[in-house]
Parts: C-alpha cells; structure tokens; sequence
C-alpha cells in the first residue's frame, strides 16, 4: 500500500473514531424522551414467578432503552388491593397493571376471553392464538371500549385443579362444596352446584384452615407450596380444567399507550412476549420438583373423577352459549377460538400427543435416564388416540 493512501485511510479511520466518541450512547437513549410509569401487580412479591412477570417486562424496557423509560412495580396491595390492579390502569392511578383479565369477568364477562376459558387453549395453542392467529388483536378491540390495551406477558401451564379438604369421589362430592375460583371457572363450576368464591391469593390460606372455604385452586405446584396449602387442605387434584393455558397480561390505559413513542410503544411489546415465553418456561422448569416435594410432605395426589370432567365440559359450553346470547364482545372471542381450537387438536392428536405418550410410558417403566422420580397417585398414561 503506497504511503499516500495509507495516510488516506488512517485519516478516514480517525475521523470515524472520533465521531463514534460522540455516539458512544444508544441513538434511542440519545432521542426518546424520559418516561417512568407505575405498574400494579396482582400478585405478592413472594409468588416470585407470576410476580416476576411484571418485573421481567420491567427490567427489559429499561435495558433497552439505557434507562430513559422505566416502569416501577409494586406488589398487591401496596397501591391497589390485587383484584383492583386493572381499575388503577384503566382510572388513571397507574398506567399499567399486571394482572389476569378474569379477574375483572363480573364487570364484563368478555374480559375473560383473553385470560382463559375452561376448556380451551393450552400454554403452546394459546401462544399460537395470539400471535398468529388474531387473538390479541381481537382482545384488544373489545378492551379499547374499556380504555385499555394488553400484551400477554406470561403463562403458567396448565394449572392444578386444587386443594380439597375432603376428597372428591364423584360428582356428588363437588355439591355445595364451597371453592375460591377465579373467572367464569366459578359459574361453570357453579352448574355443578359449587358455590364460587372469588379470593385474592394471600387471603386463601386463612380461609382454608378456618373453613371459611372448602376447597382453592391457585396456580400450581411450585406457587402451591410456597403458600403451603397442603397443611390444611391435603386434596391435591388435577387438571385446572378451567386453565389449560392461562394468560397474565400487562393492561396498559389506552391514553397513556397512545402518548408513547413508536420506539417506546415496539420495546414493550418485545419485551412482554419475551416475559410471556420465559413464565412459561420458569414454571415448566421448577414445577416438577415443587410437585414432588408436596407429595413428600403430605399431599395426597388425586386426578378429578371422570364424570366432574365431563359435567364441567358440558357446563362450560352452556355458560359460553348463554354468554354469547347476551353479549356480543364475549360471542364474537369465543367464535375465534372455537375455530382456532378444532384445528389445533385435530392436530396435536398426531405427533406432539403420541410423542409425549410414549415418553412418559417410557418414565413409568423406568427407562428415561434418572428416573424413578414419578409421582404417586399418577393415572396410566393416555393411549394414542384412535381414528
């Protein structure tokens, strides 16, 4: 290279370094403006995965932006009792919430469709549903009449069916029975002749060992423990029928969604569906020991009767036709599901299901690498499915 052209480039490089010296922050740092919002949680500090979601959307928003928006969460209680997360985005208390949109059914019944119906998605179909399949911008437009907008921002799994003070032999056992249940979960059950009781989640131990209640369901075996159900109800069954995939969502009001910059308005989204994917995948990590460890301290593991399951499904259609009678957001959810549904289990009936079932033959006879870990009380695993 000749002498000249070597002092050509060395000028070019410098010049470049010099100016990259006054690039060194984000270009998004240097031209969004500084933002800080408060968001209510629904949830106790001590529920550190469902919590955590809103506390991972957090952390995200800030990363990315160096810090310009941050979001500030506070725990249950500590702005709004749990239950009122969504009232403090939607009046203007906070600017968003993170929360469960079944909470708020009582007030429109079409608040549920986003969380979770009984009998419907999984954590993967629900997944599917919402971002390809319409399902968060058909929540949406029913939750801009309200002053809201929401992402999903974390899934549990199927959950637990939960905890029983006396055990559950048939469909007479669940008479009178009364539950803390959350969602229309409680007027499904309700047909059963349960009496729903709807409880945020630091209130149902005092009310299970008091006898104020029967029987709760909360989420699963890892947040279970840490609330310690079994010491004073030790019925343990499943599925959560009632939440096959159910949906903790950030509820943004609308107002304050709309002032956001665009940049502002793509990070979040990112970061909420980050936060929906790794709930899941935190609980399906730490739910397995958390299982094993309440069987070990007394749990005693049942599945639901075969004719519970089957009334509970015949009754959650009754509720859903009944709903969409009377109310046209509800109805025109519903019908999006219901076609997503039948394909998505016509489906999975084939690879995914017979997959999993010779797996988990495969763990009941020993052979998987470390088992021997199997939980008690278990049914045989499910046939493959006939045509």
């Amino acid at each position: 290279m000749g002498r000249r052209a070597f002092l050509t480039r060395a000028g070019i490089g410098g010049a470049a370094a010099a100016a990259g010296a006054t690039l060194a922050a984000p270009a998004i740092a240097q031209e969004s403006p500084t933002i800080t919002w408060r968001m209510a949680s629904s949830f106790p500090k001590s529920l550190d995965t469902i919590y955590g979601s809103g506390e991972d959307v957090a952390t995200r928003v800030k990363e990315a932006t160096d810090g310009k928006f941050t979001i500030q969460v506070f725990a249950a209680g500590e702005i709004v009792p749990g239950l009122q997360a969504m009232d403090a985005a939607t009046d203007g208390t906070v600017e968003c919430a993170n929360t469960v949109g079944y909470y708020s059914w009582g007030k429109d019944p079409a608040f549920a469709c986003g969380a979770d119906l009984p009998f419907t998605f999984s954590a993967r179909s629900k997944a599917a549903y919402n971002y390809y399949g319409g399902g968060i911008d058909t929540y949406n437009e029913f939750l801009a009449t309200k002053g809201l907008i929401s992402f999903p921002a974390g899934n549990t799994g199927a959950q637990m069916g939960g905890w029983y003070r006396k055990e559950i032999k048939s469909l007479d056992d669940m008479k009178g029975l009364k539950m803390r249940i959350s969602g229309l979960a409680g007027r499904v059950v309700e047909k059963l002749g349960v009496v729903p009781q709807q409880i945020a989640g630091g209130d149902i131990y005092p009310s299970l060992e008091k006898g104020t209640i029967d029987a709760a369901e909360w989420v699963g075996p890892y947040d279970d423990e840490k609330l310690g159900f079994q010491k004073v109800a030790p019925f343990y069954y499943y599925p959560g029928f009632w939440e096959g995939g159910p949906t903790v969502g950030v509820f943004i009001n609308l107002e304050k969604w709309n002032a956001l910059p665009d940049t502002y308005k793509s990070l979040l989204r990112t970061a909420c569906q980050a936060a929906d994917s790794s709930t899941l995948a935190e609980y399906d990590f730490k739910n397995p020991t958390a299982l094993k460890n309440l069987v070990a301290s007394g749990a005693q593991l049942r599945p639901f009767p075969e004719d519970v399951m089957t009334a509970a499904f015949d009754a959650s259609r009754q509720v859903y036709a009944e709903l969409s009678a009377q109310n046209p957001a509800f109805k025109k959810q519903w019908d999006a599901q219901q076609q997503f549904m039948n394909d998505w289990y016509l489906y999975q009936q084939t690879a995914e299901y017979t997959f999993d079932t010779m797996m988990m033959i495969q763990q009941r006879n020993g052979k998987l690498a470390g088992a021997g870990g199997a939980a008690p009380a278990a049914p045989a695993a499910p046939a493959a499915p006939k045509n």
